[in-house]
């Protein structure tokens, strides 16, 4: 049998069971009160091809955070400014990334409104990540900052030409509420092989057998990811293909006779009120602050985590350091395939929402065992939390995807619309967001510790125990807010499957998105 076969039959008998139904309309029964259409369900072969994505897009991500240590580590650069290299990029997001859901949502080609983008924009972002790292040897700290902030802007634009098409795409391949979690999840299982790999990145980098340094471990490693992002990321615009040819129009809109210069001022104009008319929908905000909060807690302290194995469970050893957070980052990635299964489930018994609860409440718990497992007597017991915290965004990104395509629907019963891409694009921007302020105040908050990287070993016991400090509580507290901002989120089954129903008698059906 071969390995794609052997994958196939595990994933099947994985998730079988997630075909239970559910009542989540607020009834306290597990009987569901609708079932999914065998035209609403997606194969297997594409719910893998979309997947591929997912990985591309984690690993990218994963990539350019994880390796921006080797900017401290192996160039002395100031925490700080590493944190802004995080951050500034994000400036010019604010911008792209809507503009690239806009865009997508009204292209019209014969290959359908996303995939060209994703074709050109994995490649494009796999070249750019490659160069990126090839930092020439011996030059100021204000060169490395400016080389790798422009570098960075100009890789993050490719990224959105990719990203932002791709995580539209999966709104719209299935219009059924509860086969939106299942491809979601799968999407989620696939991309999280990215981060069985990422936490081994500083110790790739560090290995000696392979690279005589960290600086020459980062160009080598670079080029090996480019060239895995190009090769994968162009698989969803291979094998995918679109329900939605162009959005459904108001039927009352006059129609449009305007030359090109016209067109553009009112496409510019369209583009703030389609951004301004997402920004107003309140179901949509509550997610994008719930994702915010989770992601920015996990990424702010994913800096520290590994500061404080190094420079408090193995006193300042690198190399065993890097290879326990190694170990730790692994072990959270293979957790999160329980995780996104078991979350997956659960949704179709209890609902999306509740299943948020249980997810981001069990990682709350996690977070805070570390303050009693980060034990330099007991190095392996750093690994103990380590699964609980997986549900953090194991849940996370399995459940707010299949949550916003349903919020997606209930728009374009109200706007006439498919805005996939800008709904998406938002989204994914303030996950980008979430990031670069993480980032940036992580490397204040590491300097606002005390922690100096010439003291190697040496830190302050006060320097240590605010780093801790601030490795259990920031992603506690931001947790714990987020459930509060989801506990009225309103999106029931009952009520997506009306908003099917209104929109299908309006439109009809698109039929079912095909492989090719």
């Amino acid at each position: 049998m071969s390995i794609a076969s052997r994958l196939r039959a595990f994933w099947k008998l994985a998730i079988s069971a997630w075909h239970a139904r559910i009542d989540d309309s607020g009834h306290t029964g597990f009987t569901a009160q609708y079932s999914t259409a065998l035209a609403d369900r997606i194969s297997f072969p594409r719910k893998l091809a979309y997947g591929m994505g997912a990985f591309v897009n984690n690993l990218l991500a994963a990539a350019i955070g994880g390796m921006a240590i080797v900017l401290n580590l192996g160039l002395g650069m100031n925490p700080a400014l590493v944190g802004l290299l995080g951050a500034l990029p994000r400036i010019t997001d604010a911008l792209t990334d809507p503009m690239m859901g806009y865009i997508s949502d009204n292209t019209s080609s014969r290959w359908g409104r996303r995939r060209p983008y994703i074709f050109v924009g994995a490649i494009s972002a796999g070249i750019i990540f490659a160069l990126l790292w090839q930092l020439p040897i011996g030059r100021t700290e204000s060169f490395y900052f400016w080389y790798f902030l422009t570098g960075s802007i100009i890789f993050y634009l490719a990224y959105t030409v990719f990203a932002t098409p791709w995580v539209a795409l999966g709104y719209e391949l299935t219009p059924d509420y509860h086969e939106r979690t299942r491809l979601m999840g799968v999407q989620n299982f696939i991309g999280q092989l990215a981060y069985l790999v990422s936490p081994w990145f500083l110790w790739i980098m560090t290995y000696k057998p392979w690279f005589p340094d960290q600086i020459a471990g980062a160009k080598g490693l670079a080029i090996g990811i480019g060239v895995v992002a190009i090769a994968i990321g162009i698989l969803p615009a291979l094998f995918l293909r679109e329900r939605f040819v162009m959005a459904a129009v108001d039927p009352n809109a006059p129609p449009r006779l305007e030359s090109r210069v016209a067109a553009l001022g009112r496409n510019m104009k369209e583009f703030g009120k389609g951004f301004a008319t997402t920004l107003r929908s309140k179901p949509f905000i509550k997610l994008c602050v719930a994702t915010f909060l989770v992601f920015n807690g996990f990424i702010m302290i994913s800096s520290f985590q590994t500061y404080v194995i190094i420079y408090y469970v193995f006193s300042g050893d690198q190399e065993l350091g890097a290879r326990y957070a190694g170990y730790a980052g692994t072990l959270g990635a293979a957790s999160t395939f329980g995780v996104i299964m078991l979350i997956t489930w659960l949704s179709t018994r209890i609902g999306k929402r509740k299943a948020f609860f249980v997810s981001t409440g069990l990682s709350i718990v996690g977070y805070g065992l570390k303050w009693f497992c980060y034990n330099p007597k007991y190095p392996m017991l750093l690994l103990l939390p380590v699964p609980l915290m997986a549900f953090g965004l194991g849940g996370l990104f399995t459940l707010m995807g299949s949550m916003i395509a349903d919020v997606v629907d209930a728009d374009e019963v109200e706007t006439y619309q498919r805005r996939e891409g800008m709904f998406g694009s938002i989204f994914w921007w303030v996950v980008k967001l979430g990031m670069a302020a993480a980032l940036a105040a992580g490397g204040y908050l590491l300097n606002a510790t005390g922690f100096d990287v010439a003291l190697a070993g040496a830190q302050s016991e006060n320097t240590i125990f605010l780093m801790r400090l601030c490795d259990v509580v920031i992603p506690m507290v931001t947790s714990g807010l987020a459930i509060w901002a989801v506990a009225t989120y309103p999106i029931t089954e009952a009520r997506a499957r009306e908003v099917r129903e209104q929109l299908e008698a309006r439109r009809g059906s698109p039929g079912p998105a095909l492989a090719t």
